[in-house]
């Protein structure tokens, strides 16, 4: 069982992180959306957020190619002052809906997004098909829910939703991201849960491929890949321009799904955190990359029962030091990874 003290510490970083806490048992125009549901957006915000205002950060939709688009949430922490928008949400306008993929890290930031989406069109949001269930990329679910999307994720994140450490890290959230998480903001179940290497789904003549990544970043982890423009949404298998947050993940498996996501005909990649990539292998190989070498050089240190902070000091940093948010997510990256290492080798 892990220490007390870490197992503190890697609450207070997950609640920041937008992250699932782990159990330490086991160590573009268009035409106006009506009034009436515009408003029916506003209302299910504000019951879903209480006391807090609308969102206030800057969000812009970007064009990823016809009919696919995201907006980019910022290199940083969870904050009040960013309001959690933290990470990535792409949406697909197709024939006759809106599938929304993540759903943002508050109510407010959710309502924020149904509003740009209407500033591209004003067909009803049908859809939300998740990559994973961290809490930057589901907090936002109740807005959509209230609009009458249907909520589709991988089931392995059943186990997760009804636990208890899911419960407590939303109670940490409601002081540490007050008040635009609050008393009102609640776990959403998936309305359906997929199971399955891959799934394919036809909505309004869209076709998007629902592929299962995991155990990586998370057990559930899914990319939705739309062949017919070649864009993928990867969630927080890739992170782009910034350090990765590992946490407990299975690094090993995590690096075997970034080889298979190489081997798609990807042409542009939406990231869960950072800019969208025209050039996705070289992008992905950072992630994978830096993943190797956390393997790597913690594989020799706990092969030589070396303690980890000597391990950690001795340990050459220098290629992935410049990234946002190293000084925040490496040395945690590189203990879990230590303790991971200690049991691969059992």
């Amino acid at each position: 069982m892990s220490k007390p003290g870490h197992s503190l510490r890697w609450i207070a970083a997950a609640v920041l992180m937008g992250l699932q806490m782990p159990s330490f048992a086991h160590g573009a125009h268009g035409s106006e959306v009506p009034g009436a549901q515009v408003a029916q957006a506003g209302a299910a915000a504000a019951t879903a957020n209480g006391a807090a205002s609308a969102a206030t950060v800057k969000m812009e939709v970007k064009k990823v190619a016809p009919h696919a688009y995201y907006v980019q949430g910022l290199s940083a922490l969870g904050s009040p002052a960013n309001q959690n928008f933290i990470s990535n949400a792409g949406f697909v306008v197709t024939d006759d809906s809106v599938v929304v993929i993540d759903a943002l890290g508050s109510p407010a930031l959710a309502q924020e997004l149904v509003e740009r989406i209407r500033t591209i069109t004003p067909k009803p949001i049908s859809t939300v098909i998740l990559t994973h269930y961290h809490a930057d990329h589901i907090y936002g679910l109740q807005v959509f829910k209230a609009l009458g999307a249907k909520i589709i994720a991988n089931g392995l994140a059943k186990e997760y939703i009804n636990s208890d450490t899911a419960r407590l890290r939303l109670e940490a959230s409601r002081t540490e991201l007050a008040p635009w998480i609050d008393a009102q903001t609640r776990m959403v179940n998936a309305d359906e849960w997929m199971a399955g290497d891959s799934s394919k789904l036809t909505i309004g003549g869209t076709e998007f491929v629902l592929q299962h990544m995991g155990p990586a970043h998370t057990p559930e982890d899914t990319a939705i890949f739309l062949p017919g423009t070649g864009v993928l949404f990867i969630g927080d298998v890739v992170f782009r321009n910034r350090i990765p947050y590992v946490g407990q993940a299975d690094s090993r498996h995590w690096i075997a799904a970034l080889d298979s996501l190489l081997k798609l005909p990807v042409k542009v990649m939406v990231p869960g955190h950072g800019p969208a990539s025209e050039d996705p292998r070289a992008d992905m190989q950072l992630t994978r990359d830096y993943l190797g070498y956390l393997r790597e050089s913690m594989a020799k240190a706990a092969e030589n029962l070396d303690p980890f902070d000597d391990a950690y000091k001795a340990t050459d940093w220098s290629r992935f030091e410049k990234y946002p948010l190293f000084k925040e997510a490496n040395r945690m990256n590189a203990y879990n990874t230590y303790l991971l290492m200690e049991q691969e080798k059992k």
